[in-house]
Parts: structure tokens; sequence; C-alpha cells
């Protein structure tokens, strides 16, 4: 019985360790952004972009590619030949949602931005999320949102 305790004593420690990786804790996790002072340089139709396999405007390379959320131009991110990178230096267009992962990047912030909680940038994201997998992302969508919203109500008589 001893031995038991012990067995399931270390399971729990095991479980416990598990968890605090899962929640980020000492595992480099990235907590993006929730606000940015830099969103009213998005350009004004985000719901109108490039599909996720444009390749990049200058070099060609067709992956690990970036939108830029300001001028609509898809450039190559800093693992390739860094022309997005080249871009925010040289025109200062901050905002750019990476087609490999759906990421939102501000690099004047030099931080993720929460796509889902910044209501600005909700259209972006949901598009590029259609255009890349052909379906609405699985997290309520604006869409959804506004169906609810209108819906609420009408079975109340």
């Amino acid at each position: 019985m001893a031995n038991q305790a012990s067995s399931s004593s270390t399971a729990l420690e095991v479980i416990i360790e598990d968890e605090e990786f899962l929640y980020g804790a000492e595992s480099g996790w990235v907590e993006a952004r929730t606000s940015c002072d830099h969103l009213a340089s998005l350009s004004s139709d985000l719901v109108h972009i490039p599909t996720p396999e444009t390749p990049c405007n200058r070099c060609h390379n067709p992956s690990e590619n970036w939108l830029c959320l300001c001028c609509k131009e898809v450039l190559c991110s800093r693992f390739v030949n860094k022309h997005m990178l080249e871009h925010y230096q040289t025109v200062n267009h901050c905002l750019s949602l990476s087609y490999s992962d759906l990421s939102v990047w501000c690099f004047s912030c030099d931080a993720y931005l929460d796509a889902q909680a910044i209501l600005q940038l909700r259209p972006v994201h949901e598009t590029a999320y259609i255009l890349k997998f052909g379906q609405a992302p699985p997290f309520p969508t604006m869409v959804n949102q506004a169906e609810a919203s209108t819906s609420v109500g009408k079975d109340e008589n």
C-alpha cells in the first residue's frame, strides 16, 4: 500500500508538471497582446485580401509569407529573405498577418496580437482562415455573433 501511495503521488506530480507546461509556465510561451496603439494604420478593406498561396512580391518565395495589414502587400518572413521586416523598416507599416499560422504581429509593439480579442483584427483573421482552410474558424466569428444577436428575442414570443 505504501508503494501505491508513492506511485500516486509521483503520478500527481507529473500531471501538475504537464499542466503547467500546457498553460505556458516555463515553456517560453508567448502571450498575445489584447490591445495595440497602431490599429489606426490598418487597411480599410481587409475582407478582400490575397490568398495564402500568394508568393512574396519581391523574391517570389512560395512559403513563410506575411500579409501587410496596412497596404496588403505579401512579403516573406525574417526566416526567408526578410522582405516583410524590410517593408516595416522602410515604410513603417507595422501590422502583419502570417499566412503560415495566421498569427498577427506588430513590429512597433514587438509583439503578437490576439486577433480574436481585438475586434478590428477579427475580419481579416476570419477571411484568411477561410481562404486557407476552406471553412469558417471553429471559434465564434463576427458573422456567427451577428446572427446570434439578431435571433435573440425571436423565440421569446
